[in-house]
């Protein structure tokens, strides 16, 4: 996959830009705030349907307007040419795939493949649940035909279960929606379930070259109820008069995480945050290997001021991988690292809102 031209208007400090990355690595170069990170973010919100910087309504709005505009061309393949457009105000958004007016952000994420390494990746492992069922959704969205479909079916009636236990519903009220709910989220579940074993091996192996200090470890996949004891019907079952007095869902695929544990890593509170940054990218690049195994080309990988993320050692042997791989990568910093002369890598400079390249 090679994004071959992306468009911002009213995007940050974007009047309106334009810009025709090329194929390998690319490196967006300029003083701190200027928009290298817009770049990124802009291709990253295109993508995924969210900015890796907070909502749309905090900041992405160029200063005095009332919404922004972002569109895309890419290449999928040989010569499969696609397109994608979205504007969004920070309250609604409208956007077309391919001339065609999609009606869920959802679309976008199946289309167009980023995956970005950036200075909050690093809660990938020490955030939330959120982030990781994020992570691997993205790789179903792109992978499995049939992932999507069951997504909105799961993600309706999670919606609709919630909306009735705050209604105080009678008991029978709630049947449909936990058969619904139970359908579709052992669906999605077994789908998690067998992304993650297709992933373990790449991640294995990034693991063993970027932090073999931490010794051999187990990924473990938490489906959002005790899914080796009972079915998710019987667990909604269960759960409900506890549901009920919370207001919303406290058991299903909506709950569901996955983490590593390490052999000489008891307790992940001592780890350091350049040993959670190094997990987080071993992460990262897993996805884009995994990504391209399945799918046959390597998604867009976008790494936001590499040279703060990582040391020198791990910046060369990232990019030199990546280099010959065949990937599209675009990286961002404010000069150009000597790790890049190895890369090949085509310079872009950005200053006073425009976009060059340099010769």
């Amino acid at each position: 996959m090679q994004l071959e031209r992306l468009t911002l208007d009213r995007f940050r400090c974007f009047s309106s830009v334009q810009w025709q990355p090329e194929p390998g690595i690319n490196l967006i170069v300029g003083d701190n705030g200027v928009g290298k990170t817009s770049l990124l973010e802009a291709a990253h919100l295109l993508a995924n349907g969210r900015s890796f910087r907070g909502r749309v309504r905090d900041g992405l709005v160029r200063h005095g307007d009332e919404s922004l505009e972002i569109f895309a061309q890419w290449r999928e393949g040989e010569s499969r040419n696609r397109r994608a457009g979205l504007r969004h105000s920070g309250r609604d958004w409208q956007a077309r795939l391919d001339g065609q007016v999609v009606a869920s952000l959802a679309e976008l994420c199946t289309a167009l493949a980023v995956l970005s390494f950036e200075p909050g990746s690093h809660a990938l492992v020490s955030g939330g649940s959120e982030a990781r069922r994020r992570c691997i959704d993205w790789a179903l969205f792109h992978v499995e035909p049939e992932f999507l479909s069951v997504w909105r079916r799961c993600a309706r009636a999670i919606k609709q279960r919630n909306a009735l236990l705050k209604a105080r519903p009678r008991a029978a009220d709630l049947d449909p929606w936990d058969h619904e709910l139970a359908v579709a989220g052992e669906a999605i579940t077994r789908m998690r379930a067998l992304y993650l074993a297709k992933l373990e091996p790449f991640l294995a192996d990034n693991l063993t070259r970027f932090v073999p200090e931490l010794g051999p470890f187990a990924l473990e996949f938490l489906p959002g109820w005790k899914r080796d004891s009972q079915p998710l019907l019987s667990a909604l079952a269960q759960a409900r008069e506890r549901d009920l007095a919370l207001g919303h869902g406290s058991v299903g695929p909506h709950r569901a995480d996955w983490r590593l544990a390490f052999e000489r890593l008891p307790d992940w509170s001592v780890v350091s945050r350049g040993q959670e940054k190094l997990v987080a990218l071993s992460c990262v690049l897993a996805q884009a290997r995994c990504h391209a195994a399945s799918r046959g080309e390597w998604p867009v990988i976008a790494f936001d001021d590499l040279g703060s993320e990582l040391d020198g050692e791990h910046q060369s042997r990232v990019l030199q991988d990546l280099a010959t791989s065949g990937a599209q990568v675009l990286v961002t910093g404010t000069a150009i690292p000597s790790t890049m002369t190895a890369a090949n890598a085509t310079v872009f400079h950005v200053e006073h809102g425009q976009i060059r390249r340099r010769n």
